[in-house]
């Protein structure tokens, strides 16, 4: 049994150590390639990463003979650049080579040409969040740590009373939800000139994200509960942050179903509402679009692994003590 103990608890800690790591790192990364970026000069196409708390930029320094994407677009589409929004302007004297090139700018504006919303407008509740569920799903890894029944119901009510307080004190008391709708707010009216509109997105985005936190507030309650009152309960302590992998890709997945099925008329090429790759290569007019996941996913997948494992032995322990 003390073995078990040793095995489970070693196999945990693994798991909380690449589960905090991944959360820091690229999880998925997307990139556009075409004839008009070479391979010299994009030697990794249009790449951005993707992260549980945004989007970054993947691509390296820019080689010489860099074309920016309104330069390539517009030589494509000829006639059309009266619809161009010249976010890029700034870039296009950068010195050949000397400076890196903001990828997801990039990507922005190609997105802008068959009418998707600017990358930042994708996931705006569950990005500043994500740390708060980290903090949730590691407080359930200590109490699923702890054999102890009473020492558990204390790990999990102590540390979720912290992170629901860091919730409350980060987003309403430091005044980051405000900050991050209002950047939300800009971001949006980048391409999208219709202020009303976005006012609403961005109020729409201060609402759901207080019943989010609620909603994670009545998940803490419901956790120590079913700890304190149902027998093998405890399994789920690992079971829910084990599926961190899922839950990415689901999310992905459904973000891209939005953005590729929220065109606007604002597009210089006129796209049919189309389903984004989630995992391979694909196509979108002249561009070539691969979707991977990246070593950040990795850490997830050892998460998973480790967690299923220390569930198994742990539900294995658990039917010993009831047959005793």
């Amino acid at each position: 049994m003390q073995a078990n103990n040793k095995v489970v608890g070693g196999l945990t800690l693994v798991a909380m150590v690449a589960m905090i790591v991944a959360y820091f790192s690229p999880i998925w990364w997307v990139s556009l390639t075409a004839p008009n970026y070479p391979k010299d000069a994009f030697p990794d196409g249009i790449r951005i990463h993707f992260h549980f708390n945004g989007v970054y930029n993947g691509c390296k320094a820019a080689g010489k003979g860099t074309r920016m994407a309104d330069e390539v677009i517009q030589g494509d589409i000829g006639g059309k650049e009266e619809r161009f929004n010249p976010i890029l302007d700034s870039q296009k004297n950068v010195d050949e080579g000397a400076q890196g090139l903001d990828c997801v700018h990039e990507m922005n504006t190609i997105n802008h040409y068959v009418g998707m919303f600017p990358i930042a407008t994708g996931a705006p509740v569950e990005k500043p969040l994500a740390k708060f569920f980290f903090g949730f799903f590691t407080v359930m890894l200590l109490g699923f740590l702890c054999t102890h029944p009473k020492r558990r119901l204390a790990i999990l009510t102590v540390g979720f009373a912290a992170v629901a307080a860091w919730a409350i004190v980060d987003q309403y008391v430091l005044g980051h939800l405000a900050a991050h709708v209002d950047e939300y707010v800009r971001e949006a009216g980048t391409f999208f000139k219709e202020p009303d509109k976005i006012k609403h997105w961005g109020d729409n985005v201060t609402s759901i994200t207080g019943m989010v936190i609620a909603g994670m507030i009545v998940a803490m309650v419901i956790v120590v509960i079913g700890v304190w009152k149902v027998r093998g309960f405890e399994l789920m302590l690992a079971l829910v942050p084990g599926l961190l992998p899922l839950y990415f890709v689901i999310e992905y997945a459904a973000w891209l179903w939005f953005f590729g099925h929220n065109l606007h008329p604002w597009g210089a090429f006129t796209v049919k509402p189309f389903m984004p790759t989630v995992f391979g290569e694909g196509k979108v007019a002249q561009f070539s679009t691969f979707s991977y996941p990246y070593w950040g996913y990795a850490l997830l997948l050892v998460t998973f692994v480790c967690l299923i494992l220390a569930l198994l032995l742990r539900r294995k322990q658990l039917r010993e003590q009831a047959g005793a």
